[in-house]
């Protein structure tokens, strides 16, 4: 929904959180939890959709039949979309996700096929002249991107698929943004990594070189096609584990890189580990997706685990001897500033949205608390679509304080 604030700003959730793979599922999901949750936080007003396609799902919609049936469906409902989440490409619920969320990567052809189905389906959906974003993979899983060899693919297809949002834009007349989700254990996944990436990879001159050359542009103009598609998705959950401090996005813009999209979500925070608080996180150990930890030692450095089970591990062997605090990536509700015996890094997120108020960084956020599913069972037990509503009306009261 677009918030009446200068300049406005358009809030949304991620459909992620809903389960569903083919274009049936999704559909379905639209029409079960949108018009209850629009009518909780937008009732006299349009609902933007932050939509998760699957590649599956975005290969259906490629048929013109089937994108009209979506038209018809978002005029029916009162609904608009203007971001989309390509970050999954596969199956993202109910079974083992972990790792194989990132693939396939920026190494692998098939992802700039699956990101173009995203950017035209998103293009056919925006009003003349609009502005919409896709959230992405960060490159690839930090030890699948360990080299030159297998960085300069992923430079290569970014430079790609960076020119060809700026062609979709001029046949189009819709400014496709891709934003690039820098996530613990990735190959971009602090601010300094993702700035060190831009400026060194994709934004050098050998990458505006590549690009004029790609495009048929003058080297000046292809400098402004990469600054103007490519960008971050400021994940704030992801920011929080890494210990970013609250300039983090202040960082990003001083580099010139663009924030298109701030996703909105807090992780979990456990401010002193021993072995009692490692008992009660183990119910937060799912089986489906990645739950990195970084930890904070007494010195204040850092040390960062794959997974809670590799986090137990090193806990296990290094015994209970000194200061240390946990924080995982588990995204939990925004409203809350704890989870059972747990701290929430709640905090860190109220600082963004306060960043935001006083100088916005984007016209875009996005609530995405996709692991409603997986908490554990005493701490979901409202009605999702309830929950969700809830989670909004609160970003909204934070954005209006």
């Amino acid at each position: 929904m677009r918030l009446d604030l200068d300049p406005p700003v358009e809030l949304t959730y991620c459909t992620n959180v809903h389960p569903g793979e083919s274009w049936a599922e999704v559909e379905a999901n639209l029409r079960r939890y949108l018009p209850a949750i629009k009518q909780q936080v937008a009732p006299d007003r349009p609902f933007g959709v932050g939509l998760r396609l699957s590649a599956e799902a975005a290969e259906s919609l490629s048929r013109p039949a089937t994108l009209e049936g979506l038209r018809a469906l978002l005029a029916e409902e009162g609904l608009y979309v203007f971001t989309l989440n390509g970050f999954p490409y596969g199956r993202f619920h109910g079974e083992r996700v972990k790792e194989k969320v990132y693939l396939p990567d920026w190494r692998d052809e098939e992802r700039l096929t699956y990101t173009d189905r995203l950017a035209a389906i998103l293009a056919a959906l925006l009003p003349e002249g609009g502005e919409g974003s896709i959230s992405t993979v960060p490159g690839a899983f930090k030890p699948r991107a360990a080299d030159d060899a297998t960085i300069e693919p992923i430079v290569r297809n970014l430079l790609r698929q960076a020119v060809r949002l700026a062609d979709l834009a001029e046949r189009s007349g819709r400014c496709i943004r891709l934003a690039l989700e820098p996530e613990p254990c990735c190959l971009l996944e602090t601010v300094e990594e993702t700035i060190g990436f831009f400026e060194e990879r994709l934004f050098s001159g050998a990458a505006v070189a590549a690009a004029a050359q790609l495009s048929g542009r003058s080297e000046k103009a292809a400098e402004a096609l990469l600054r103007r598609h490519l960008g971050v998705c400021f994940d704030v959950c992801h920011a929080a584990v890494e210990f970013e401090g609250e300039d983090a996005l202040d960082r990003l813009l001083g580099a010139g890189i663009a924030v298109p999209k701030i996703q909105l979500s807090a992780a979990l925070r456990l401010p002193r580990v021993d072995a009692r608080a490692v008992e009660l996180l183990r119910p937060f150990d799912d089986g489906v997706y990645l739950h990195q930890v970084v930890e904070r030692g007494a010195d204040g450095g850092l040390r960062r685990f794959a997974d809670l089970e590799e986090a137990f591990a090193a806990l296990a062997e290094a015994g209970a001897a000194g200061e240390r605090e946990w924080r995982v990536h588990f995204h939990v509700p925004v409203f809350r500033d704890d989870i059972g015996a747990f701290a929430t890094t709640q905090d860190y997120l109220k600082a963004v949205l306060a960043r935001q108020r006083r100088e916005p960084v984007t016209r875009q956020l996005e609530v995405e608390t996709y692991t409603w599913g997986v908490l554990p069972e005493a701490e979901r037990q409202g009605d999702p679509a309830a929950e969700i509503a809830r989670e909004m009306q609160w970003v909204r009261r934070e954005l209006a304080a």
